[in-house]
């Protein structure tokens, strides 16, 4: 049987990690030249502990299951997480309602450890949080992670496993017998489908409706975000969630995987035709500053790296919209992907997999005997000790050689990140973290240019920083 997923985020790349284990043609097409480019790439990063969404939601459906999978997955796909527990802050009596509410719910939707906390409690954890405040909601299975890793951990390993992957292939049509496809067609090629899984994040409403199937209106909210250097990164422990709104989980503190520091994002509903901007605002960057200072009063925003802006995928009924459809029989739809999109994943490509496809769809898979549930990462030299980094150079010189002095990133590990497939600036970046330190490439991006075209074998005025028109150099001033 052939199946062809769309969309290589983070959720679309653990299906098709999750159908690797079947006998199965497995087929990802993805129109960015890498995993992980869209809403994956630009998000709060958090493993959500499943107290926020509502009962009886999709959301609370598989929030908490899908965190509790990120253990074994971590594991097995050999991507850090960091369960560092989140708080949610209340300042006053009215607040304090809300984090009762919030722990019933957590309860009920399979929350473990939740607990209120006290003023001193809870400074006592997190010094550098504002004397003001007066109670908070723990939840100590929230964590940290890597969201475009995970993805690209997860196709990694379903390539080993057999799937094809198609990048830079944008799906433009389908082709159809009756109430099924046959054929996905894209702006290159077309590959036959018995089923056709739509992973496709803020544009799988208009892969649905190109589809004929039923779909949910999908429109872009921005969240920007202020990046903060590694060196006040320990300004906090933990993720501090304000008391949230109607419209969003608020405005966050929480340490990044790497030793920074993540402030954001805003919530700004743009409009439908609005899926591609990226931009940050004078007014966003303001909220974030004075929303931040109110609950760590002593950040320094003299250390920003950068600014950045995010888009995540919003329904009207702000839920997920994950089922197989009545008009195009052999169509599933998992789609409005919003928070908390990448702590569900898991527990959503088994949902996909064993409830839709075998029980819904009555197909029979057939588990593969030799599948292997192991991909290893690129080794990251710097966390070795100097003795154990030593015997790594005798083996090999380019593990001596460092590129990205920010994040101490040797020139073996950006070879390796082509050797996995990296094409261009980001998809080392995103494999390595060169590139994701002080100085955001200007010291090091364009020796791993040259790396990139000595490896590739190509000019370097074919290389991108991210999709075909981002070119950086466009040829020699002198030879």
């Amino acid at each position: 049987m052939k199946v062809v997923v769309i969309g290589g985020g983070v959720v679309g790349a653990l299906i098709v990690r999750e159908l690797s284990m079947y006998d199965l043609e497995i087929t990802l097409i993805e129109k960015n030249l890498d995993i992980g480019w869209g809403v994956t790439k630009a998000n709060s990063a958090i493993l959500h502990a499943g107290y926020d969404d509502p009962i009886g939601s999709v959301r609370a459906k598989f929030c908490a299951k899908g965190n509790e999978l990120y253990t074994q997955l971590a594991k097995e796909l050999d991507f850090e997480i960091k369960r560092i527990g989140s708080y949610v802050i209340a300042f006053d009596e009215e607040e304090i309602g809300t984090l009762k509410k919030l722990l019933r719910q957590g309860e009920v939707n399979g929350v473990p450890g939740l607990e209120i906390h006290e003023k001193e409690i809870i400074l006592e954890k997190e010094p550098n949080l504002s004397k003001e405040i007066k109670y908070g909601l723990w939840a100590p299975t929230a964590g940290i992670t890597e969201p475009w890793m995970i993805a690209i951990a997860a196709v990694e390993n379903a390539v080993d496993n057999g799937a094809k992957l198609i990048l830079g292939e944008k799906v433009v049509d389908f082709e159809k017998h009756y109430d099924r496809i046959t054929k996905v067609i894209t702006d290159k090629s077309s590959y036959e489908a018995d089923v056709v899984i739509n992973a496709a994040g803020l544009f799988a409403d208009e892969i649905a409706e190109l589809a004929g199937a039923e779909y949910v209106p999908l429109h872009p909210r921005r969240g920007e975000y202020i990046l903060l250097d590694k060196k006040i990164g320990n300004m906090v422990s933990s993720v501090i969630f304000p008391t949230p709104t109607i419209l969003s989980k608020g405005i966050l503190v929480l340490p990044t995987i790497d030793g920074g520091l993540l402030l954001g994002p805003t919530a700004v509903d743009l409009a439908s035709d609005m899926k591609d901007n990226l931009s940050t605002t004078s007014e966003g960057l303001k909220e974030i500053i004075s929303f931040t200072k109110r609950f760590v009063p002593s950040l320094d925003f003299s250390q920003t790296v950068k600014t950045f802006s995010g888009l995540r995928p919003e329904s009207p009924q702000k839920d997920f919209f994950i089922n197989n459809s009545e008009r195009v029989k052999n169509f599933i739809n998992v789609m409005a992907m919003r928070s908390p999109g990448l702590t569900a994943a898991p527990a959503i490509a088994k949902h996909v997999v064993e409830e839709i496809i075998q029980e819904r769809l009555k197909i029979s898979l057939s588990a593969r005997k030799d599948f292997n549930p192991i991909r290893k990462g690129i080794k990251s030299f710097s966390k070795l000790s100097p003795k154990e980094w030593q015997k790594h150079v005798e083996q090999n010189p380019l593990a001596g050689r460092l590129i990205c002095y920010c994040n101490e990133v040797t020139e073996a590990e950006i070879v390796e990140a082509i050797k996995r497939g990296a094409r261009t600036l980001d998809g080392v970046k995103f494999r390595t973290r060169a590139m994701f330190g002080r100085c955001q490439g200007g010291f090091c991006s364009i020796k791993i240019m040259k790396i990139l075209e000595r490896e590739l074998n190509v000019d370097m005025s074919q290389i991108v920083q991210k999709s075909y028109n981002s070119w950086i150099v466009n040829g020699r001033v002198r030879e």
